[in-house]
């Protein structure tokens, strides 16, 4: 297989099935991933747990940046494993060289004080038990070979790529920038030093025996450029990095050099969130060249983890820790290479023997939606999405068709995460979002909320909506503005819409309008009690929902590095209060809630430390919480999506699994068993129940097209079909800004 490159595209599986009535690929130039058709309209498929991955490996293009070479396999596994396993192109960027101390021995150990510095010679083990790792997960092989070569992306610079032979889609990219050789230290020279224009250029550390044979310097804007290029070169259809809003700890900062480097201090390391500032900006300038393909952005959380629940399942964690120690090479196997085999501060270690290690949780920045599907006035489904920074929106094209057409630009900039959306009583629509607003000439950098209302409904029964509205932030100070959350709203049944948002202290911000405008000023909801007495974790984790129950109440769901908390209004459509303790178990993730009849509300959410899905209720009359039911133990992370479906007290869930892919089931008095929905995809499934009283499940897959699953017919034991893929190519229509 020759090696992939610029102008090399492998050629894709979907087209050889053209002949065998498989997905036909439309022929219109320019329409990136989105042109392809449908399955047969005229033969419904098998149902989806019968049913083969709906996507094809080769239409789908993951870039993976990070700081240092373990950040992938602490922070972005499991995901990272899959796409490798699933055959995709995956492409890693590691920035810097990760030299450290040049020690490469276990820390605050007497090894390690015996050790000689080689800051060059630890560069390159660390790369060596990277590309171990990476093998292994690619090849099962630790040993499979690599081609390394010098290449050059931006003029005048060169990065060490590192192409694996046994699987060439699969390489590793060195920019080999020198690292901040601190977690919280203040440093000029740094990734956050360029970034913040302490320092006017930042240089490269060779390491050892790698094929570039000089020392660069790169200037703040030639790292942009850098990664700029390597996404043009890449053209991915996923980009994941680390986490771009860190949470601030209470500890004392530390004495700094300049003024721009004070501050807070944060949980994570700032090479971590200073790698994904520069990321965002080459995303702003790549998308701004009008690229066609449709970009999805995850990021994941980094030391952070350290201080918040684990979220995987023990199995999970196991295969995590395995890999490390691959990396780490806790084997001592034989080494041809003088430097080294692997990171021996983290090889051995990866467990840690802590319930908070960072090897025990996966998770995104952006928690997901419980409510990107809704239906419009005339009974279609609706679905919306983030693509490229910009929201997209699709449609079914008739009322319980369960097939949606081709997705309708709204618009938006910088947008990240999933969109929140509120239905009106009127039936009208409402889109809420969080959106990063990068540093320029007299511009900071910062985070606000913003809006867009529907105006009418444009082609293919895509609601259109006006300009985006700009709702500010709880905490308006720039700095304080980069770790609020992200959206929940609801409207009552009066027309008003309450929405909420994790402020940076780890509270609730809360403001609402009525019909959705006309905003009250940012507020502050009380704090339930014992919110806020573990001062070493954050208060309120970002995950949260909210709704409105049958008798116009409503309902604010967050977890906590505890429990689950929750207020409540105390009249129709009024600002919730804090309700009174659930008494659930610890929250591995976020929280989704829907309403019942009755006045009754359920949640479902993953148990920290078994990522078993739970199934919660609050019944009106007692006003007390308990543990409903659980589901079959499937593994995975992330949000639950939950769903009324009909009638009574029945749901539909949908979450991901151990392997990746989309797990469905229906609820009455407990959950049903999971159906397997195999297609892996990114931030949270969605669920709804159609004009014809079915369940429908809905995915954004790693392709960056919409998929959906239907039930044969409404029913607590229908099964659900085949996925479907939208129709047609993209349209530009609707809001802007």
């Amino acid at each position: 297989m020759p090696r992939p490159g610029p102008s090399g595209p492998s050629i894709s599986r979907r087209r050889l099935l053209q002949a065998t009535g498989g997905v036909v690929l439309a022929g219109t130039a320019g329409t990136g991933v989105w042109a392809w058709l449908s399955p047969d309209a005229t033969r419904p498929p098998p149902p989806a747990r019968e049913q083969e991955s709906a996507e094809e490996p080769d239409e789908q293009v993951f870039l993976h940046v990070i700081a240092h070479p373990d950040d992938g396999l602490f922070f972005m596994n499991p995901g990272l494993e899959q796409a490798i396993r699933s055959g995709a192109r995956t492409v890693t960027v590691c920035l810097t060289g990760g030299e450290s101390d040049g020690r490469n021995a276990p820390n605050h150990t007497a090894l390690h004080d015996h050790v000689v510095p080689n800051r060059s010679a630890f560069a390159r083990a660390r790369t060596n038990g990277l590309l171990a790792a990476h093998a292994k997960m690619a090849t099962g092989d630790l040993g499979s070979v690599w081609d390394a070569e010098a290449r050059t992306l931006l003029p005048g610079f060169q990065v060490e790529v590192q192409t694996l032979r046994a699987a060439p889609q699969h390489q590793l990219v060195f920019v080999e920038l020198v690292e901040a050789r601190a977690v919280y230290q203040p440093r000029a020279t740094s990734l956050r030093g360029l970034w913040l224009g302490v320092v006017d250029a930042l240089p490269t550390l060779r390491p050892e025996g790698s094929p570039v044979q000089r020392q660069f310097r790169y200037r703040r804007e030639e790292v942009t450029d850098t990664l700029a290029a390597i996404l043009d070169w890449v053209r991915p259809t996923v980009v994941r990095t680390l986490d771009p809003n860190a949470v601030h700890s209470d500890k004392k900062p530390l004495p700094a050099p300049d003024p721009r480097l004070a501050g807070l201090r944060y949980f994570d390391h700032q090479d971590h969130t200073a790698s994904a500032h520069f990321t965002q900006a080459a995303l702003a300038r790549y998308w701004g060249r009008g690229r066609p393909v449709p970009t999805v952005v995850e990021s994941y959380l980094g030391y952070e983890l350290g201080v918040l629940p684990g979220d995987l399942d023990p199995s999970t964690v196991r295969r995590k820790a395995g890999t490390l120690d691959v990396y780490g090479w806790a084997d001592h196997r034989r080494c041809a290479d003088p430097a080294g085999c692997g990171d021996r501060k983290v090889g051995g270690t990866a467990l840690n023997g802590s319930p908070r290690s960072w090897t025990r949780s996966t998770r995104l920045r952006a928690p997901g939606s419980n409510s990107w599907v809704r239906p419009a006035r005339d009974g279609r489904l609706t679905a919306f999405a983030v693509l490229a920074g910009a929201a997209y929106g699709w449609a079914e094209t008739r009322p319980g068709s369960g097939r949606f057409g081709a997705p309708v630009r709204i618009g938006g900039e910088l947008l990240q995460g999933q969109l929140h959306v509120v239905r009106h009583p009127d039936g009208a629509l409402q889109l809420f979002a969080s959106r990063t607003i990068l540093p320029g000439p007299g511009t900071e950098h910062r985070r606000e909320l913003v809006a867009a209302r529907q105006t009418g409904t444009g082609r293919d029964g895509v609601p259109a909506f006006g300009p985006w509205e700009s709702l500010g932030s709880p905490d308006p100070e720039p700095v304080r503005s980069l770790e609020i959350g992200f959206p929940a709203a609801v409207a009552a049944p009066d027309g008003t819409v309450h929405l909420f948002v994790r402020t940076w202290d780890g509270g609730i911000g809360h403001r609402s309008g009525p019909h959705g405008g006309q905003w009250s000023p940012w507020d502050r909801l009380e704090g339930p009690a014992g919110v806020g007495t573990l001062r070493a974790s954050p208060q309120i984790v970002d995950g949260i929902d909210a709704c409105v129950d049958s008798d116009g109440l409503v309902h604010l769901v967050a977890p906590s590095v505890r429990t689950v908390q929750h207020w409540v209004s105390k009249e129709p459509g009024a600002a919730p209060r804090p309700g009174a303790t659930t008494g659930l178990p610890e929250p591995g993730g976020p929280i989704s809630i829907v309403p019942l009849a009755g006045g009754l509300v359920r949640i479902a959410y993953r148990q920290s430390g078994t990522a078993r899905v739970l199934l919660a209720e609050r019944q009106r009359a007692l006003g007390t919480w308990r543990v409903a039911g659980q589901c079959e133990r499937a593994g995975g992370y992330g949000r639950v999506a939950l769903a009324p479906a009909g009638g009574a007290d029945r749901m539909v869930l949908a979450a991901r699994d151990d392997a990746g892919d989309v797990r469905v089931a229906m609820a009455q008095a407990g959950p049903k068993p999971w159906q397997r929905c195999r297609l892996s995809h990114s931030a949270a499934a969605g669920v709804a129940h159609d004009a014809a009283g079915r369940a429908v499940l809905v995915a954004l897959g790693n392709d960056g097209r919409l998929y959906a699953a239907r039930q044969a017919r409404a029913g607590q034991t229908a099964p659900f079909q085949g996925w479907r893929a939208q129709t047609g190519s993209p349209e530009r229509t609707g809001g802007s800004g």
